[in-house]
């Protein structure tokens, strides 16, 4: 068997297609600004991120065999993610996502994921067929999954006895898909990473700051959360411990499209490397801002 990745990372793997305006945008605008194309999607955003930590995550996602596919495939291996297990189908189009943002933040974007959502379970495969895993000889490590996955894959997820060892880090990608993570709130190895709207979508109100939105998912039976909330304080909150808060770095926003991917890749090698949850919070918050202010990684023009 090839050696088994120690972090996998589970779900979109699209191009990302970003508009940025320098000036606040209104319903019907049409402003100059500058368009990019990205490696993207929540998972790859997370693996990208993790290899320039570095360390060597693996993708398990759906990407078509046309001229973007292929493309995209070459790019995130160029960057140091392992590729070799996606699922590819010639007749389906490569993912993709178009997103506005201005500065106030994002004005409203679209995922077109209907290749991921048509190969389904099947991208669970090499889990299941010893490529990765099987019943008898479980993988073991660190499974990043995303909310883009449907509710079947999840519900795959939470019963299948090849992913009995693995350690889960949840993100839901929008607060609109937070939903259906619910079926995953008391796994036992899940950690939850969540902005404070996603938290509110879960605990079904508002709440006042990242703190609060932690610990109400950590009520509805989390084992623990953290919470991010641009700008202000986020949130580390776990059963049986202190609630944690940090501040990012003040640093002048130049795009918003995958802070969260880099807080959670960040927190999660900060981890690996043995920090305590106050320092991983500190680091991750740090990479978040670096981000922000496009200062970890080049875009594709």
């Amino acid at each position: 068997m090839t050696t088994r990745p120690r972090i996998l990372c589970l779900g979109a793997m699209l191009w990302d297609l970003i508009g940025r305006s320098p000036a606040p945008l209104l319903p019907g605008a049409d402003m100059p600004g500058r368009i990019t194309r990205q490696p993207g999607g929540v998972a790859l955003n997370v693996a990208l991120a993790l290899a320039r930590q570095g360390l060597t995550p693996a993708m398990l996602s759906a990407v078509g065999r046309d001229a973007p596919g292929e493309a995209l495939v070459a790019e995130v291996g160029r960057r140091g993610v392992e590729t070799r297990w996606l699922w590819r189908h010639g007749g389906l189009a490569t993912d993709s996502y178009l997103a506005i943002e201005s500065p106030d933040g994002l004005v409203a974007a679209i995922a077109d994921a209907r290749a991921l959502e048509t190969a389904g379970t099947a991208i669970l495969a090499p889990l299941r067929d010893g490529r990765l895993g099987d019943p008898a000889r479980p993988w073991r490590g660190t499974l990043v999954l995303d909310g883009n996955l449907t509710e079947p894959v999840l519900a795959e997820i939470t019963r299948d006895p090849c992913l009995a060892g693995a350690d889960l880090r949840i993100v839901p990608a929008s607060p609109d898909k937070a939903a259906r993570l619910r079926m995953l709130i008391d796994h036992p190895r899940a950690i939850f990473h969540l902005n404070r709207a996603e938290a509110e979508a879960l605990a079904g109100r508002s709440l006042p700051d990242a703190a609060r939105a932690a610990e109400a998912v950590v009520a509805l039976g989390a084992r623990r959360v953290l919470v991010t909330d641009g700008a202000r304080p986020a949130a580390d909150a776990a059963q049986g411990a202190p609630t944690l808060a940090d501040t990012p770095p003040p640093v002048a926003a130049l795009r918003v499209t995958g802070a969260g991917d880099a807080f959670l890749a960040a927190h999660l090698a900060a981890e690996s490397r043995g920090a305590g949850r106050a320092e991983a919070l500190t680091q991750a918050l740090r990479a978040a801002s670096a981000h922000v202010s496009g200062k970890d990684q080049p875009c594709i023009p």
